[in-house]
């Protein structure tokens, strides 16, 4: 007997969060994650990704050719004391909340998504609020170790909690923590693929000695002047030691040129100055054997799905400090060294020394740092994403 093809049926999604990359990219993964699924089985997805006009999420939602619709939002400026919670500007965005969820709510009618995934920042509340409004399932992602605070207001909403982390779950509310699923955070496919050799190559790293470790810096896309501050002040000891690409932000390639221009030639060859690394860093990535960062979950969930020994300077003024908590939370696992605090050259070198000079050291904190790794991430969030739907 023959049966006719299934009809290719469609999933709809709307995804909200971002304002910044660690809301964003873990989003954006997922989608083309949940995209590769379906197709596998003849499906399509429809996505609608619900954010702010100013957040980069406006950026990359475009240009990945996913609709994209704005809604009203407040950001919450947080403070310990209660009476400058209630200031103007709180109590002026607080306002806009209720605005932002009657966009939302009159979104997600339209659309009739199938799950609504909410990532974290300020927009994913209303977008949140409103699929509950509107019956449909709400899976919550969180990227770091404890519940930012659009995901907390949201957690009495959710149909499932998707943490990066076990260490997440006990710090759940207890009527909750049954929804919640450890799935890691998704990591950009391409960021496990580099080689080393390319980034050689693609660098022009020839002056590199192969027999020294490598060291990878960076403060992020714009670079973080507390990090070019110690490694500049370190520079000359570090290059003696290891091989150093230090991206250090388009703003700032001129001041450390400057400070670099009295090394030897020698050390000169093994630094590798760049504003800004793009397409090369899954290949810069496989090139380090330490990295010095700041602690952003994004960073966290590449450098432990590759197992990279790691020294983190965490962002002081980071949401809820959340810096500092995942580089402790990784430091008390052995996977990496947290500089917290007053950071100097010289707690930079005492951090990163013995990772140079000793090589099972380093593969220690390796191994300690891939067990925390969840290179699947991706494709367990969408098993949540899907588990949601399916009731």
């Amino acid at each position: 007997m023959n049966h006719a093809p299934r009809a290719a049926s469609t999933f709809r999604l709307i995804v909200t969060g971002g304002g910044t990359g660690g809301h964003t990219y873990p989003a954006l993964t997922a989608i083309r994650t949940l995209q590769e699924r379906l197709a596998g089985e003849d499906r399509t997805l429809d996505v609608l990704w619900i954010g702010t006009a100013d957040g980069l999420e406006a950026r990359i939602a475009p240009a990945e050719g996913i609709a994209f619709a704005t809604v009203a939002t407040g950001k919450i400026r947080r403070s310990s004391n209660p009476l400058k919670m209630m200031s103007t500007a709180n109590m002026k965005d607080m306002a806009r909340v209720p605005l932002g969820v009657a966009q939302a709510r009159k979104l997600v009618a339209d659309f009739r998504p199938d799950v609504v995934l909410a990532t974290g920042g300020y927009v994913a509340v209303p977008a949140g609020l409103a699929a509950r409004l509107c019956r449909r399932p709400l899976v919550l992602h969180e990227q770091t170790v404890r519940l930012g605070l659009a995901n907390r207001k949201l957690a009495g909403s959710a149909t499932r909690i998707a943490v990066a982390s076990q260490s997440t779950v006990a710090l759940l509310p207890e009527a909750v923590r049954g929804l919640a699923v450890v799935t890691g955070n998704p990591v950009r496919p391409q960021v496990l693929t580099g080689h080393a050799d390319k980034a050689v190559e693609a660098l022009g790293l020839h002056g590199f000695d192969r027999q020294l470790p490598t060291v990878y810096v960076t403060g992020g896309a714009q670079g973080a002047q507390q990090i070019n501050g110690v490694v500049g002040d370190a520079l000359p000891w570090l290059l003696e030691r290891a091989n150093v690409i230090h991206q250090c932000g388009p703003d700032n390639v001129a001041g450390l040129q400057a400070h670099a221009a009295g090394l030897s030639a020698e050390l000169a060859g093994r630094y590798c100055l760049a504003g800004f690394v793009g397409p090369e860093l899954p290949d810069v990535l496989a090139l380090a054997d330490v990295v010095i960062s700041r602690s952003g979950a994004g960073t966290l969930s590449e450098l432990t799905a590759l197992g990279k020994p790691a020294v983190f300077i965490p962002l002081a003024t980071s949401a809820g400090n959340e810096q500092a908590h995942n580089a402790r939370h990784l430091e008390e696992a052995g996977a990496a060294v947290a500089l917290l605090g007053d950071v100097t050259a010289d707690r930079l070198k005492d951090a990163v020394g013995v990772l140079l000079t000793d090589p099972a050291r380093r593969a220690a904190m390796a191994d300690r740092s891939r067990e925390h790794g969840r290179p699947d991430a991706a494709d367990r969030l969408v098993d949540v994403i899907l588990s949601a739907a399916s009731g």
